[in-house]
């Protein structure tokens, strides 16, 4: 037997042995229950954590148990995998991707071995071991296979293939892909907020994810006991990535958008017109709230009476002013000043009491603020507040918004954010997305808002000043990683600046990475949509693609059915994503059924999830968008999604829909983004100028060796 194919066996037996032992934990939890525990509470609680555990420990037989392995120069051998594994004597045999040991799999480079000696990756198919590849970090080459990059990395086909693997279904996870730049970014202290430029293509979003599952196994107690929240874009991205961190056997993040976050305070009824919607963004309308919040405050006038068995106690008007800017001073939340105002006039009282000889046990105090004089005394000084009576009275009473926004907003301004015909009230209110999080912010001064230990948010270039400041709060005493690209920013409040969005979360000494190395999207592609970049974020570095398959890219003006027939949408590897505008959707869905397509419509989670060819309305069946082979992705849910395979069908209308031609672009470069192997650009006439593209008559073949078809070099 030839010695490679000697040590592929001994490697299966490995496998095999360590797909036993996982099996033996798994069976060794499972034998556990709440009987072992001291109290009913503690059994519910050891129940839930033994419940966690077996989630952990499932084993799926088509996910490699390890994808690595590493030799120290000390003589140890370590696989690495997704989860640990040990034998029945507790050593390991797996070792946990996100342990200190496992870091020189990642980063260690001929020119820095950190240790190792050697380092092997290994091939699979469908849970089967195929292949392994072995690089020395002693010498120069990789065991025969392909050569060192300046960094004294050696390239490996095994490597390649994995990112270049066509892809079906939700987001998958990189853990056996990561990149050094990327793991440095994953193992990040949790005290770091830390901000990732991403360009498309660079992983930025899995990096953020992993860097989830790194800090839930480096910090396990704090971060399940204080939370982990992952806030996406919309619905549809949070499907897109739902299997990432449990694949890492991590279940205890909290995944939301924004609007989910905020809903608690009102449901949303209505949508604003951009402008309008931009100015509630706008982080100057957090001083409008505080000062409306805190104009609720009074100037005592009166004496407070307080009658005590045959005595009647009084609090001058001037002692009660005293008080009332005593508790101002504090900086505590409206709510809590309220209670703090109670106690401030308990206390006068119970000094005059005590200077009387009486005597009072430690509770006087609290009874005393508790008395029906103080709490009506201090209501009608501090009266409480409701968020929604209070906004709904900044957007009908004119006079109090220009009270509260003086020197803050313009007349216009409040002209824009004053209701033409205001509810009758509060209650019936249709209030918007922008609303709740101006409810949101009016919460958190009356009470401050929970903090979290960590909170992960993508494409946080879209959020609105006011929804960075929601999103801030809730990790005000924990850390947050920021994922974005400002070439990606495609809502009228964007951000333009990263200090900018780090200032809103209160996080100002953050600290910003940029990733602009490529690794999913082809050269041909990404080269095409760099061109937009001196027209949408000239600031910015062009991102590189470093795959050495340079993609296929090719333009065509047929017919939209003579092109899903042409391309083979069928025969196709890998997902297929078809993006087009947002207008487009209907016309597009009845063209994909006369062709005989079936697909799924991304955005749609109605009972009839996905359509599917047969006549005028298509017929569902148990799909769901990301779980069929082919998408149906309007351009406004394109963002954060990868596809296989892309059909851009008219990006002219895509620019035209948004509201201005740089916001047109950066939506445009979201869209060519997208694909990891293949792009097909269809379209009515001319192309975007800025592309430099001259518009082929009819179709075009796929250029050879790599060149752009169509495209002016």
């Amino acid at each position: 037997m030839p010695a490679d194919a000697s040590e592929l066996a001994t490697e299966r037996e490995f496998l095999a042995e360590a797909r036993s032992q996982l099996g033996r934990m798994r069976d060794r939890v499972a034998a556990l229950d709440g009987s072992y525990a001291g109290d009913w509470v503690s059994a519910e609680v050891l129940e839930a954590t033994l419940a966690r555990r077996m989630e952990q420990l499932t084993d799926d037989p088509e996910i490699p148990l390890f994808f690595g392995r590493i030799d120290l120069a000390a003589g140890e051998t370590f696989h690495i995998g997704r989860r640990h594994v040990s034998d029945p004597d507790g050593e390991p045999m797996v070792v946990d991707w996100r342990a200190p040991v496992s870091t020189p799999f990642y980063r260690a480079t001929a020119k820095e071995p950190m240790g190792i000696t050697a380092r092997r990756r290994y091939g699979f198919a469908r849970g089967h071991l195929t292949a392994f590849e072995d690089e020395s970090l002693t010498r120069a080459g990789l065991g025969g296979q392909g050569g060192q990059g300046d960094d004294g990395a050696a390239h490996s086909e095994i490597l390649e293939a994995e990112i270049e693997r066509p892809r079906s279904g939700p987001m998958r996870d990189i853990v056996a892909t990561i990149q050094p730049e990327q793991d440095v970014i994953v193992r990040m202290p949790l005290e770091r907020t830390l901000v990732v430029q991403g360009a498309p293509g660079t992983g930025k979003t899995a990096v953020g994810l992993h860097r989830a599952a790194y800090l839930l196994y480096a910090h396990r107690d704090q971060l399940t006991r204080r939370g982990v929240l992952v806030v996406g874009p919309n619905k549809s991205f949070l499907r897109y990535i739902r299997d990432v961190l449990p694949a890492l056997g991590e279940i205890h993040a909290t995944q939301a958008t924004i609007e989910e976050i905020v809903s608690g305070h009102a449901p949303v009824r209505a949508t604003d017109p951009a402008d309008v919607a931009t100015l509630k963004g706008d982080g100057r309308m957090a001083e409008v709230l505080r000062r409306a919040v805190w104009s609720h405050v009074g100037t005592p006038e009166e004496t407070l009476v307080l009658p005590r068995g045959s005595f009647r106690w009084r609090v001058p008007a001037y002692e009660a002013r005293e008080a009332v800017e005593q508790v101002m001073g504090r900086g505590v939340p409206y709510a809590l000043g309220a209670a703090q105002l109670r106690h401030a006039l308990a206390h006068r009282v119970l000094v005059q009491i005590e200077e009387t000889g009486d005597a009072l046990d430690d509770k006087a105090w609290d009874v005393l603020a508790r008395t029906k004089p103080v709490r009506d005394y201090a209501a009608a000084v501090w009266p409480a507040v409701d968020p929604r009576k209070l906004l709904f009275r900044l957007f009908s009473d004119p006079e109090f918004l220009a009270e509260c926004a003086q020197d803050v907003l313009t007349d216009a301004e409040q002209a824009l954010l004053t209701w033409a015909r205001p509810p009758r009230t509060a209650g019936s209110a249709r209030w918007t997305t922008a609303d709740l999080v101006l409810l949101d912010e009016i919460a958190d001064l009356l009470d401050r808002t929970t903090s979290v230990a960590h909170i992960v948010v993508d494409e946080a270039q879209d959020l609105s000043a006011m929804m960075l400041r929601s999103l801030g709060r809730r990790a005000a005493t924990g850390s947050l990683t920021v994922l974005g690209d400002l070439a990606q920013a495609t809502t009228p409040w964007a951000a333009r600046d990263w200090a900018d969005v780090l200032r809103h979360l209160a996080k100002p000494d953050g600290y910003v990475e940029q990733l602009t190395a490529g690794f999913r999207v082809p050269a041909d592609v990404i080269e095409l949509a760099a061109r937009l970049l001196p027209s949408i974020a000239p600031g910015l570095e062009p991102p590189t693609a470093v795959r050495r398959a340079r993609g296929r890219l090719r333009f065509t003006a047929e017919p939209l059915d003579d092109v899903l027939v042409g391309v083979g949408i069928a025969d196709l590897e890998g997902s297929v994503g078809l993006i087009v505008p947002d207008a487009a959707v209907p016309d597009v869905r009845e063209t994909l059924a006369a062709v005989g397509l079936t697909f799924a419509v991304v955005g749609e989670q109605e009972d009839a999830t996905p359509a599917a060819a047969g006549g005028d309305h298509a017929e569902p069946d148990d799909s769901s968008e990301f779980d069929v082979h082919l998408d149906l992705v309007p351009a406004s849910l394109a963002k954060g999604l990868e596809f296989d395979h892309v059909l851009l069908h008219d990006p002219a209308a895509i620019v035209a829909a948004e509201p201005n031609h740089a916001t047109g672009l950066r939506r445009l470069y979201v869209c060519l983004t997208r694909a990891v192997t293949s792009l097909v650009v269809r379209h009515d006439g001319d192309l975007p100028p800025e592309l430099g593209v001259e518009a082929p008559d009819g179709a075009t073949d796929e250029a050879p060796d790599g060149a752009v078809a169509g495209v002016g070099r």
